[in-house]
């Protein structure tokens, strides 16, 4: 089971207004059906009609569910959207790379593939990451971007190997917290071919990164302690499987 089928029913209000949604979902398989049908249905109108609850009650619309299933599995709305958007593109992610051998490759080389990865498959959503960027930069939305962000570096870590539990682990998750969030803000803004130089300065930052972590990490550790006891999301998603 993943981490988008344990969030599932955990996320579910019982509430008069969604029980009738509720009712049509049946088990994890059935809510993470629901939930990909329609985020993936709305996702793809967001760049034009912006990112909102009612884009996807739309979308739940016209493929054939209540419009209150939005409310049903995503119970906060607009935040709960944008969670499942890096939840999503992270499990994307982790099935394009989950073939490659990476037995002989460096830790680095593995983090850029994995990073490289994910920016390919959000490529064709570019406005959709950038209106949610925008609503992430918003002051009530800072603690769930650093919890998005720390998320998606914790779940590339563990694909390239990583499971310690020391205070390299914070450090480490904070650091590439850093470079995936200095990385796509460049991408975003990245005219050059197949994002060319979005890749050159995502190398640089993994090696610069790197060599600092090695130097700093003790530094570096104390912050990233408070980062895991007041960011990091404790969810059943920190235990996925890879």
């Amino acid at each position: 089971m993943t981490h988008r089928e344990k969030q599932g029913k955990d996320h579910l209000i019982a509430s008069p207004s969604t029980l009738s949604a509720r009712a049509a979902i049946s088990d994890d398989m059935d809510i993470q059906n629901a939930k990909n049908i329609i985020f993936e249905a709305g996702l793809k109108d967001v760049p034009f009609d912006g990112w909102s609850k009612t884009v996807f009650e739309d979308a739940a619309e016209k493929a054939g569910y209540e419009r209150i299933m939005v409310d049903a599995i995503f119970p906060r709305g607009e935040r709960d959207l944008m969670d499942y958007f890096a939840v999503w593109a992270d499990d994307k992610m982790l099935a394009a790379v989950s073939g490659t051998d990476i037995a002989d490759m460096r830790i680095r080389d593995r983090i850029r593939i994995a990073v490289e990865t994910r920016i390919a498959i959000l490529n064709p959503h570019k406005e959709a990451v950038n209106l949610c960027f925008k609503k992430l930069l918003m002051p009530q939305n800072a603690r769930l971007a650093a919890s998005m962000t720390w998320r998606t570096a914790d779940v590339i870590w563990m694909w390239a190997g990583d499971v310690s539990d020391d205070y390299n682990r914070y450090t480490k998750r904070g650091l590439l917290s850093g470079v995936l969030g200095t990385t796509m803000t460049y991408w975003l803004q990245d005219q050059s071919d197949n994002h060319y130089k979005t890749l050159e300065f995502l190398q640089r930052r993994i090696d610069n990164v790197l060599f600092v972590g090695k130097n700093a990490s003790k530094i570096i550790s104390p912050l990233a302690r408070f980062a895991d006891r007041f960011i990091v999301p404790h969810t059943p998603f920190n235990k996925h499987k890879v």
